[in-house]
């Protein structure tokens, strides 16, 4: 993740409020789990932000007009790497409809009315390669990956790999567990069969070890 905005009536959430649904997006969405190294985790936290708006102005096109006074509606941007949107968007949607439910289930309304309504909608973006710029550099989707991904490499690099269990292979740079039946997604280095969650990190260690990659 790199930027997720919130729109939201303006009052609808006090402030208290606003401050908990960020928190709980970042907390959800990057979640401390096995298949996650917490290297990777804290530095994807590292360089997202979330933003929440309360336009002056919210024009709804169903008549007639809600009422002021009705339950919030939300709208939520995430803006993601284009070569990560289509992979991410289902979960990204699934994730972050529940945060809003919790919001609501917190606030003492119904969870369920932002599954049931169209009150709210998820928009999943993707930034055209080069057009995020971290560090004073335009990154493409593999420098994004280098860059999350360095401080679990760094750590692990002086370290014994974990052992993973019969069936998977440990993803060397980002930790994730890799099952082989599922990915097609591997590469041969100096006698070692290493396995890949994604095709960025495929190429990310193939580039750092000088491992040619077939077309």
């Amino acid at each position: 993740m790199l930027l997720i905005e919130v729109f939201v009536p303006k009052g609808a959430l006090s402030e208290e409020e606003r401050q908990a649904l960020a928190h709980r997006l970042v907390d959800t969405l990057m979640v401390e789990d096995d298949s996650h190294a917490i290297e990777i985790i804290e530095a994807q936290r590292a360089i997202t932000q979330v933003l929440v708006h309360e336009p002056a102005t919210w024009v709804l096109g169903r008549r007639p007009t809600a009422d002021p006074a009705d339950p919030p509606r939300y709208l939520v941007r995430v803006t993601v790497p284009a070569s990560w949107r289509k992979e991410m968007s289902g979960y990204t949607v699934e994730i972050v409809t529940g945060v809003l439910a919790e919001t609501e289930r917190a606030a003492g309304r119904d969870p369920e009315r932002v599954r049931r309504e169209p009150d709210a909608v998820i928009l999943v973006d993707g930034v055209s390669e080069g057009g995020i710029g971290i560090h004073g550099k335009a990154m493409s989707s593999l420098d994004l990956t280098e860059l999350v991904s360095r401080p679990y490499r760094d750590h692990t690099a002086s370290r014994p790999a974990p052992q993973p269990p019969r069936g998977r292979l440990i993803d060397p740079v980002c930790g994730m567990s890799v099952d082989l039946a599922d990915s097609p997604l591997t590469l041969v280095h100096q006698g070692v069969l290493y396995g890949f969650c994604h095709g960025l990190c495929r190429r990310s260690f193939a580039d750092e070890h000088g491992v040619p990659l077939g077309r």
